[in-house]
């Protein structure tokens, strides 16, 4: 345990000599009061409380997988969750809990660290990013303040989780640490992920096979986006079953705190990572995808850190990336300047924000850049790829996911709702929901005059952010690595002379808008900056998703890029040329040559990715495309497997629908 002692007090003391019942009546009756009183001080000081180690809260960190909050506590007439309920009974229940990104490993590298993945550069999922050594995370600095720390068991965070716990794995608790430290463990269940939501002959599942508690999917309610059919009421329902079984493990893991009688010593923290495993949700960057469960308990002999009475409902706005200096902070920790969080509670709370920001960026073997701004009413959503639909013919949104299978069976059908159609469409630039008079966002206010200042306030806000934040984003995810090169992506990110972001946003924000005329985009491509000149290529390559005519000089600049020095603008280049039936054996080569970099991973994957949205364009470069298959093939992920569950996995996904598209059988 960490020990804090009083300051060492100065006693002086009268010493007699001789003849001592001569010489105390000579000490006037003020002295020998004062004497006596620091006598007995001086006792009270060695031998009282005041030698007692000062006790820091131990904190437990319970975390939940794929679930919005879809809890009792919450206001949810179908769950059944009394264990978490009872904890927002003793506890404080916020309302308005949002997650920075709406997927695991860049959600939870912020939660870590306090500090947004955008600037990390640990956005994309999943990754392997290297970060500063003097960017710490909340177990590190907990350490440093007399904590042990235990992590039982996901990490996930795209950066090297080795060394920064003292225990990592799956026997990790504090019942493991020395004497009585106090202790920050975090729990982190599984049983609420998209795959086990999704299980594909859920009937042959022994996880539900003798669990009583069943919900009945003809009483539930779908939300307006999802096909109202009986095997999407099946897999809701299945949902339900499985919030009430991490209900249960959770109740586990509190019998065990009060066995060990910590409960009154422990702060209590249950979070979600971020929305359902379900179309509509995880991976998108709406309420739906970021809108989170958030129960803090602090038992009375801590309650003079918060302000708040047991069992209160609070609308303060927090975001995850506000859970690592808020517990800092309850730990009486000094919050390093490096974090972008903001404390809630503790001795260094802050003011409650107005606004906060969320990111989505390629998650598994999909590009996306995309920004959600949210206040206490409004969510506003800036789509910097609007011609690319939110759901793509990809394995992630494929048939080996029962919600998915479910949803494109009921499209070749021509039966899927609005707000389910328009998934597959190309995206608006510019989105605006009003939260609360339309909670399941399916009213866009961008182009509503009575909404024009709030859509203006929204934009500064995420102008402000961007530039402040330093957000890495704006860079291809090759480039951003290359330029990182000898360094870190963050490190990078900081020197305007590495990352000149307001030239580079300022061609993204180009893309899509029907309205920039196509000689912009060729003015462009002669920029000095590679990411200006990426972002130029995007723009041609929207023109053609979206069957706008692209000129002839358009089609000669592209193909002048097929030899720019960036990988990534030479591959998009090609991808683009090839949407445009110019897909030339130049343009072929580009494509090849990258798939085989083995030493990029980020340049093979976006290579892969490109070779994908080509279609059977691609049949001259089959044989490269198999040779990336062989290599990557292994033990991990779906189907006879990949080598690794990062760039390896995401490359054979790409690389096994493009020779499907090519007429060979999905890993043949």
């Amino acid at each position: 345990m960490d020990k804090k002692y009083p300051a060492k007090r100065r006693v002086n003391f009268v010493i007699l000599r001789g003849n001592t019942k001569k010489m105390v009546p000579m000490l006037t009756n003020k002295l020998t009061a004062t004497l006596l009183s620091l006598f007995f001080l001086s006792l009270f000081v060695g031998c009282s409380g005041g030698n007692e180690p000062h006790k820091k809260p131990n904190i437990l960190w319970i975390s939940a997988e794929d679930i919005g909050p879809a809890l009792g506590a919450y206001g949810d007439q179908f769950a059944n969750t009394p264990n978490l309920d009872r904890l927002a009974e003793q506890g404080i229940l916020y309302r308005n809990a949002y997650v920075p990104a709406p997927i695991c490993a860049p959600a939870r590298s912020s939660i870590i660290t306090g500090i947004h993945a955008t600037t990390l550069g640990t956005q994309h999922l999943r990754s392997e990013i290297p970060i500063p050594e003097e960017i710490q995370t909340l177990p590190e600095y907990l350490k440093n303040a007399g904590y042990f720390t235990t992590n039982n068991s996901k990490t996930d965070y795209n950066f090297d989780p080795t060394g920064r716990w003292d225990e990592n794995g799956g026997e990790a608790h504090w019942r493991n640490r020395p004497n009585d430290t106090p202790f920050f463990s975090v729990f982190n269940y599984g049983i609420s992920h998209e795959g086990q939501a999704n299980k594909s002959n859920p009937e042959t599942d022994s996880l539900l096979a003798n669990f009583e508690q069943r919900q009945d999917p003809q009483e539930l309610t779908l939300p307006p986006y999802l096909p109202e059919t009986p095997e999407m009421r099946r897999i809701w329902a299945r949902y339900y079953d499985l919030i009430t079984l991490l209900d249960n493990k959770v109740g586990d893991l509190l019998g065990q705190l009060e066995a060990d009688g910590l409960m009154e010593d422990t702060i209590i923290v249950f979070w979600s990572d971020h929305g359902y495993g379900l179309p509509r949700y995880k991976r998108w960057p709406y309420r739906s995808g970021l809108h989170v469960p958030l129960i803090v308990r602090v038992p009375e002999k801590f309650r003079h850190l918060v302000e708040f009475d047991p069992g209160t409902e609070t609308d303060r706005l927090v975001n995850l990336v506000d859970l690592a200096p808020t517990m800092l902070s309850l730990a009486g920790a000094e919050i390093p300047e490096t974090m972008q969080g903001r404390a809630f509670l503790g001795d260094f709370k802050t003011e409650p924000r107005d606004h906060m920001v969320a990111t989505r960026s390629r998650a598994d073997d999909i590009y996306e850049v995309s920004r959600t701004v949210i206040d206490e009413r409004y969510l506003y959503v800036r789509n910097y790829l609007p011609h690319q639909p939110w759901t793509q013919d990809a394995i992630i949104f494929g048939e080996g996911k029962a919600s998915y299978r479910e949803l494109l069976r009921v499209r070749r059908e021509g039966e899927l709702p609005e707000a389910a159609r328009e998934m597959f469409e190309p995206k608006p630039t510019e989105e605006l929901y009003d939260l609360q008079e339309d909670p399941w966002e399916l009213n866009n206010l961008a182009g509503s005059e009575e909404h024009r200042d709030k859509l203006k306030q929204m934009r500064v806000r995420l102008e402000d952010w961007i530039m402040e934040t330093r957000d890495t984003g704006f860079l291809a995810e090759a480039e951003m690595m290359i330029r990182s090169e000898g360094s870190t992506p963050y490190e990078m990110a900081q020197d305007p002379a590495r990352y000149r972001l307001a030239d580079i946003k300022a061609m993204a924000e180009k893309v899509g808008d029907p309205d920039v005329p196509e000689r912009q985009f060729l003015g462009g491509l002669g920029a000095e900056d590679s990411g200006v000149r990426y972002w130029s290529v995007m723009g041609l390559l929207a023109r053609a998703d979206l069957g706008k005519e692209v000129s002839g000089q358009g089609v000669a600049s592209l193909q002048s890029a097929l030899r720019d020095d960036s990988p990534a603008v030479r591959i998009r280049a090609a991808e683009a040329l090839c949407l445009l039936e110019e897909c030339s054996d130049q343009a072929l080569s580009v494509l090849s040559e990258n798939l085989l970099d083995h030493d990029r991973p980020t340049v093979s994957l976006q290579a892969a990715i490109s070779i994908r949205r080509i279609g059977d364009r691609a049949k001259p470069i089959v044989p490269a495309l198999q040779q990336v298959q062989e290599k990557y093939t292994g033990d991990k992920g779906p189907g006879r497997g990949y080598s690794s569950w990062s760039y390896p996995m995401f490359i054979g996904f790409a690389v096994d629908q493009a020779l499907e598209n090519c007429g060979i059988p999905w890993r043949d």
